[in-house]
């Protein structure tokens, strides 16, 4: 699969360098393609690039939350062609730094976007520590969607946090906005286990958690493809009303689970413009700005008012 992923990719490279003349090529390395959030990204940055019509868009993908090494390869074949820019959303902050380095060291702008990059790591590759980040405040909108379940459970109430990528600095960082609310509405965090960003493995987490404590009554999901899982799960153990879920992302499916009161909130990150807004804030420096350090883009909670 990673062999003809890889194939496709390349010969998309050579169609695009033929055919983009003195356009300036984009390379847009998302996470994964199978997550809602990050196709409803790809549909943004190609309607911009397509309504600018000044630059050529090469958007790609993985085929799961974990597969870290065809991004990897996504970055090196990206160098290898000599694009001029790549706007890359990190799976695992720290395992795509020294591709990002090469990037860098081939005169090719990187635009770090939606997860920071590692900044122990970028150190450690001769990268500055306030490397240009585009992106929201993770914590921030974990800790907001976390105070909006807690004010309708009130203080004591038992909870789990489902936790993202442990390799992905945002993962690390909604899990810290949860532990915030935990910690000043005296939550009782049962448990807090990973489930990788995926709805499967989030489905069978929750499923088994449900078996150990079945008293349970809120879950806070660090992105939505989990929530969606988390659901399902309470769904199949008749316990919908019961247990409240909020989530991270702001997504079609999601958006009807909250309209049909199965879910709390979520919170958006106005993923469609997220991508985009990094191939602008790119082009500003291909133009002459000195841009470093974290450009912040907003955040907000989404629940049944809002519909």
């Amino acid at each position: 699969m990673r062999k003809t992923f890889l194939a496709s990719l390349a010969v998309l490279l050579f169609a695009f360098a033929a055919v983009a003349g003195e356009k300036p090529v984009v390379g847009l390395v998302m996470k994964s393609l199978a997550n809602e959030f990050f196709k409803t990204m790809e549909e943004g940055a190609r309607k911009f690039a397509a309504e600018d019509g000044t630059f050529t868009l090469i958007p790609v993908g993985m085929n799961s939350e974990t597969d870290i090494d065809t991004q990897i390869n996504a970055v090196e074949n990206f160098v290898t062609q000599g694009v001029d820019m790549i706007v890359l959303a990190p799976a695992d902050s720290v395992g795509l730094v020294p591709s990002v380095k090469r990037a860098v060291g081939a005169g090719i702008l990187v635009v770090n976007f939606d997860v920071t990059l590692d900044k122990e790591a970028l150190v450690a590759n001769d990268l500055p520590e306030d490397f240009l980040f585009v992106g929201p405040d993770n914590e921030e909108g974990s800790y907001l969607v976390g105070n909006f379940m807690a004010e309708k459970l009130g203080r004591g109430s038992k909870v789990f946090i489902i936790e993202g990528n442990p390799g992905a600095d945002n993962a690390k960082q909604r899990k810290a906005g949860f532990m915030k609310t935990v910690n000043e509405y005296g939550l009782d965090l049962l448990s807090s286990t990973t489930a990788h960003w995926e709805t499967e493995e989030a489905n069978t987490v929750m499923t088994n958690l449900l078996t150990r404590y079945p008293d349970v009554k809120g879950v806070m999901c660090a992105n939505d493809s989990m929530a969606v899982g988390v659901v399902r799960a309470i769904e199949a153990a008749g316990k919908i009303g019961q247990i409240e879920v909020v989530g991270f992302d702001n997504i079609g499916a999601c958006q009807e689970l909250i309209k049909e009161g199965k879910m709390l909130a979520t919170v958006d990150q106005f993923g469609p413009e997220m991508a985009a807004n990094a191939i602008k804030v790119g082009f500003r420096i291909l133009g002459g700005e000195k841009l470093s350090g974290w450009i912040r883009t907003p955040v907000q909670v989404v629940s049944a008012k809002d519909f």
